[in-house]
């Protein structure tokens, strides 16, 4: 599917660093990782902020490594463990 900019929004905001969320219920982490999924954010978003990605399947982070020329790439989805044992 697609990025969903109304699914992206500003967790905290310091010193120029911006924690993010979304939420998609269409995408997979492998999409979402991918160079250019987050491009429609471009202007907002900046080079080492931080994504927390909640997918159907998963919750993780992303980190993002480029913002150049509309293009927008991030780090490999970092997994993060949402069970319990007990």
């Amino acid at each position: 599917m697609a990025f969903k900019i109304h699914n992206l929004s500003v967790l905290s905001y310091a010193n120029g660093f911006t924690l993010w969320h979304y939420r998609t219920t269409d995408d997979s982490k492998g999409a979402i990782d991918n160079e250019g999924y987050f491009n429609l954010a471009h202007e907002m978003i900046r080079p080492n902020d931080m994504i927390i990605v909640n997918t159907t399947a998963e919750t993780g982070i992303v980190v993002v490594n480029k913002n150049s020329n509309g293009i927008v790439d991030t780090t490999n989805f970092g997994g993060l463990v949402t069970s319990d044992s007990d």
